[in-house]
């Protein structure tokens, strides 16, 4: 019961219930900078979606900071929303503004950095597991 009380979402079980779901992302975004809590690393996020192996996660980025060594087993999109992020990886940097679209294979590291406010929709598809 107390971590109920504590929690400042809602439980994912509520959020991927149902058929079918429309996101606002800019109020979804909104209401991650509006949070009490400070930011880990300068930046929030939320997972929107999951289903099966796709996941939909919306990041909110403070100015001037960064996730830091990230690979996923799957395939992975980078939709910047707003603002202006880097992504480095082993085959060079990125500079994608709003409306950008990077695409990642399976087990590409990479290192995105945000020099001013920016929101960013991640999605991971999973490779299936043999």
């Amino acid at each position: 019961m107390e971590q109920e009380q504590t929690r400042l979402r809602r439980a994912p079980v509520e959020r991927f219930a149902g058929m079918e779901h429309v996101y606002d992302l800019a109020e979804i975004a909104a209401q991650l900078r509006a949070e009490p809590h400070p930011a880990t690393d300068g930046h929030r996020q939320m997972t929107i979606a999951h289903h099966g192996s796709v996941a939909l996660v919306l990041f909110d980025f403070e100015a001037h900071s960064q996730l830091v060594n990230h690979v996923a087993d799957g395939l992975v999109t980078i939709h910047v929303l707003a603002g202006h992020v880097q992504v480095k990886t082993s085959e060079g940097d990125q500079e994608l503004g709003a409306g950008t679209l990077l695409v990642l294979s399976p087990g590409v590291a990479h290192d995105l950095h945000a020099n001013v406010p920016s929101q960013v929709l991640l999605t991971v598809h999973m490779q299936p597991t043999t």
